[in-house]
Order: structure tokens, then C-alpha cells, then sequence
């Protein structure tokens, strides 16, 4: 079988050529996070799995760095018919719409409105039940994640996933904060726990964020780059 052998500590795992996406947790700043390729006869080139500490959020770049030149965040609430999505130009967070379309589509107008608010991330949150763990709804989300993380990656964009649990309970809180109508909820609902999402990321400066890794290493090096550099960009209000 073609395929490559690949050690992690003291645990060496067979990947076929066909391996799947690779979802990599933040790991400890003192642990090791590459894993290393071990000869073998197949045909695929070696893999080098890349960590957060080399593709890092803006979250934390930010934190590290308080004068980045970056773009800005996309908080994305994926449900089963509408997709909420908030924006965060620096640490303003505000919510932005709410999209009914699905599949090819939605991936599509996602990149739009990237290139339109001058985005180069996306947090997408995970569902995850009150235990903690995950639900066949975050098997979608992952599916998704992982298919929308290859278009993203085409242009130096990353893909993130956010544990999202309990999120539209305080997105209505926020809302019934600000007076909004009961009717405005219904129609905000979604967009407003983009903005949870966003704001529980960045609170926690990326913590426990998990980075979605195209396969493809000719995409995973376009995420090294980074998006081409616009020498007239300048993020308005990341200094908020």
C-alpha cells in the first residue's frame, strides 16, 4: 500500500496516500509539535504537520504583537439552514449578517465577503453538548471546515474551530440586554453568536483553538506566506 509512516513520540501511525484532513489542537509552548516523517518505500512526498505556533491566530499574534499589521476576523455560526457571521476588526466586534444558503454556495459568498471586510482568518464554531463533547452536528461543521478550508488556503486564508457550546443562550442574553425586539431576535439570533464566538476567542487569545490543515502541502505552504502583502492596507481600528 502506498502511504507514509509518520512518528509522534513513541507512537508511529501509517497514513495512506488518500490520509485525511489533519485537525491540529494548540499544544503546551514546551511540548513538541512536528510530527517527523520516517522512511518508507511509498510514492507520497514526506509530511511535516504544521502547528499553531507557525500559522498562529491573529488572537495571539495580536497579543504578542499590539501594533500587527493584519486582517481582520471572521466569526462564523454554521447551523443547519442559516449561518451567522460577525466581524472583528481588531478587538471591535460586531455582528454582521446572516446568510440562508448551504454547501458550495455558502463556501462562495463566505469568500466574498472575506475579500470585501478585508478578512484572513475564519472561527467557525463547534458544536459541543454541555459535557463537552462533540454531536453529529459537529460532524458537519468539520466537514464543512475542512472542504471550505481548501478555498481559503488557495488565497493564504485560515480556518479555525471554535467550541461554540452555549453560545446562542448568551447571544440572546446580549440581545435582550440591548432591547432588541423579540422579532429583531428571531432574525439576529445567529449572527449574534458569530459575535460569542468571536469574543471567546479572542478572550481567550486563540487557547485551545484547533487550526483545520489542508493536505495538499503546496496549500499548507500558502499558509506559511500568508495572503499577498497590499502595501496600501492598514486595518482600520485594531488598536480598539
Amino acid at each position: 500500500m502506498n502511504g507514509a509512516a509518520i512518528t509522534t513520540g513513541t507512537r508511529t501511525l501509517f497514513l495512506p496516500i488518500n490520509y485525511p484532513q489533519l485537525l491540529l489542537r494548540k499544544r503546551a509552548p514546551n511540548s513538541s509539535h512536528l510530527l517527523t516523517t520516517r522512511s518508507c518505500s511509498c510514492n507520497v512526498p514526506p509530511i511535516r504537520a504544521l502547528s499553531l505556533e507557525e500559522i498562529p491566530p491573529n488572537a495571539l499574534r495580536r497579543k504578542r504583537d499590539a501594533s500587527l499589521r493584519a486582517g481582520f476576523s471572521l466569526g462564523v455560526d454554521l447551523g443547519l439552514s442559516r449561518t451567522g457571521l460577525a466581524l472583528s476588526k481588531g478587538f471591535s466586534i460586531r455582528p454582521l449578517t446572516v446568510l440562508e444558503l448551504r454547501g458550495q454556495k455558502l463556501e462562495l459568498r463566505l469568500l466574498e465577503i472575506a475579500e470585501q471586510q478585508e478578512v484572513d482568518e475564519f472561527i467557525i464554531g463547534l458544536p459541543k453538548s454541555s459535557d463537552g463533547k462533540e454531536t453529529p452536528q459537529s460532524n458537519k461543521v468539520r466537514s464543512f471546515a475542512g472542504r471550505f478550508a481548501v478555498r481559503a488556503a488557495e488565497r493564504g486564508w485560515r480556518v479555525y474551530l471554535q467550541d461554540e457550546h452555549g453560545t446562542s443562550a448568551e447571544a440572546m442574553g446580549q440581545m435582550i440586554d440591548l432591547g432588541l425586539s423579540k422579532s429583531a431576535r428571531q432574525g439576529k439570533i445567529d449572527a449574534y453568536a458569530a459575535v460569542v464566538v468571536l469574543e471567546r476567542y479572542f478572550s481567550l487569545s486563540g487557547q485551545g483553538i484547533e487550526l483545520v490543515l489542508p493536505k495538499q502541502l503546496e496549500l499548507q505552504e500558502k499558509l506559511l506566506k500568508g495572503p499577498p502583502e497590499d502595501e496600501d492596507f492598514y486595518p482600520e481600528g485594531f488598536d480598539d
